[in-house]
């Protein structure tokens, strides 16, 4: 790599906020032809660094020097970075659900001559850039009918029609199934080797960034730790290992990616019998169908599937029936059948489930730590309908220290926290109202492996207590490690149950696809 120029070079980039400095003097070099990783655990700055150089955070408001090929930068705002030849495409897409592909991708640089858009030019051109990601759809299709994956490739198309010449993707394949991840990286390394285009992936899935990155920096508490050249054998595999990344991302080796769980396992507490749920947009259409699960006291069950199978849409029908129509089959805790009409009657009865996805449904962003803990069960502190905040402030105090939540204090704002604190924030709001059935969908979705190793920690004192936990996830290795039994979905239905001790990967995929 020696032979390429160097296109990007941020020289020690400092960041403060009122009382803490999110960037200390922070160094990257990015170069020509390069797919540039940059990781490290929530909180470490990744996310800050990459709004200094896209100008969200403008000049004058940092310290330290921006040179874009040769060229020292001042950017004012995006728009200026985007001229220059820098887009970044942010975790939550930025597009407009109701107006088309070609619209999206020239949105806010519309084919138009004296203020009257050219129509043909916009769905020509927009073919153009569709084309070379391999997007086949109708431009004139609107967005919302597209997968996430391919709104994805839209948000690239964006990019690269306004002449891109190096890509920031922020964990750009979060919320993408297997086969559509391993698409996006396809696309990198071809917009790297077809279009000279260079990325700056930042992604906690490190099998990824050991897949697709020549070049690994590692941030950690706002400063730069190091920065690793990745070398390829003839099959393509990395030189680097996701344990050596680890290790510069936390400090210390993780010898155990999964503790180990030795509680326990006591009677069967919950059981799901003959479920079947209706499309509720097309109630002619199955959801779910006849399934059927159980849960031990103790135990974690896994729930493994594609994007789809419908895992969620079982957890969030259970869950209070917020999901679903024409709604049939039976709920049993402890061998008694039980009525869960509602949300407030599935808490009551001790159901708790922790959403796949925080900022939408799990948090109140702009409450505080204290407040979102006690929100799921508040008249555990309250009085005549009088909300006891010494007993609050108790009460979150305790989660925050069992938790192990990291936050200035319990009056931050939840929004304010990085993503695995996030998390441990809706954690003990659903402890907080003390559950007897525990239902965990992608809690580690969006977040770091020292973050993940906590959360598992969590998870596996939870079951020790006697808390049946249902987890669902699309990270195969966490079902495999994570439960004590696994349930395979497809299409609505169970398709297999499985010992987690003698699953493997392979047995699950078999499994999905023989349905």
């Amino acid at each position: 790599m020696s032979d390429q120029a160097i296109l990007l070079e941020m020289k020690n980039i400092t960041k403060t906020f009122p009382g803490v400095t999110a960037l200390d003097k922070v160094n990257l070099r990015v170069r020509e032809r390069e797919i540039h990783a940059l990781v490290g655990e929530n909180g470490a700055g990744k996310s800050t660094l990459m709004k200094v150089l896209s100008g969200v955070y403008p000049h004058g408001f940092y310290e330290g020097d921006i040179v874009f090929e040769g060229k020292p930068c001042a950017f004012a705002d995006i728009k200026q970075s985007e001229k220059t030849g820098i887009v970044i495409i942010h975790q939550e897409l930025a597009l407009s659900p109701y107006l088309s592909i070609a619209e999206n991708i020239f949105l806010g640089d519309e084919r138009a001559k004296h203020n009257i858009i050219n129509w043909d030019k916009t769905r020509d051109d927009a073919l153009v850039y569709m084309r070379k990601l391999g997007l086949d759809e109708n431009p004139n299709l609107p967005v919302n009918k597209l997968g996430v994956g391919k709104q994805q490739l839209v948000e690239i198309a964006k990019a690269l029609a306004k002449d891109a010449k190096i890509l920031i993707l922020d964990e750009p394949t979060s919320a993408l199934n297997e086969n559509d991840s391993e698409h996006l990286l396809q696309i990198l390394r071809e917009l790297r080797d077809q279009h000279h285009i260079s990325s700056v992936l930042i992604s906690h899935k490190l099998n990824e960034v050991a897949e697709v990155a020549d070049t690994i920096t590692i941030l950690r508490d706002g400063k730069t730790i190091e920065t690793l050249q990745v070398e390829r054998d003839s099959r393509g595999a990395a030189s680097i290992s996701e344990d050596r990344i680890i290790k510069g991302m936390v400090g210390r080796e993780i010898t155990d990616r999964f503790p180990k769980r030795n509680n326990a396992i006591g009677g069967v507490i919950f059981e799901v019998k003959n479920w079947t749920v209706y499309n509720p947009d097309n109630p002619e259409r199955k959801k779910l169908d006849n399934v059927n699960i159980s849960v031990r006291a103790g135990e974690v069950v896994g729930l493994a599937g594609l994007v789809g199978a419908g895992r969620t849409e079982l957890a969030t029908s259970i869950f209070g029936k917020y999901y679903g129509k024409n709604i049939s089959g039976q709920i049993l805790i402890n061998g008694k059948e039980v009525c869960l009409d509602s949300i407030p009657q599935a808490i009551e009865q001790g159901l708790a489930y922790v959403t796949e996805d925080r900022k939408e449904f799990g948090l109140v962003l702009i409450g505080t730590v204290k407040e979102n803990t006690t929100l799921a069960k508040l008249k555990k502190i309250a009085r005549g309908g009088v909300i006891n905040e010494h007993e609050e402030i108790l009460a979150a105090e305790d989660y925050r220290k069992k938790l192990n939540t990291k936050t200035p204090s319990i009056l931050q704002l939840a929004g304010n926290l990085s993503g695995g604190n996030q998390q441990k924030v809706v954690l003990a709001k659903w402890l907080f109202s003390d559950p007897r059935i525990l239902i965990l969908d992608e809690p580690t979705r969006g977040i770091d492996v020292g973050a993940k190793h906590e959360i598992y920690t969590i998870i596996n004192n939870l079951a020790a207590q006697g808390i049946a936990c249902v987890l669902i996830s699309s990270e195969m290795p966490e079902i495999i490690g994570m439960s004590d039994r696994i349930y395979v979905m497809s299409e609505g239905r169970i398709t297999a149950e499985l010992e987690g001790k003698t699953a493997t990967q392979e047995a699950i995929m078999g499994h999905i696809l023989s349905n």
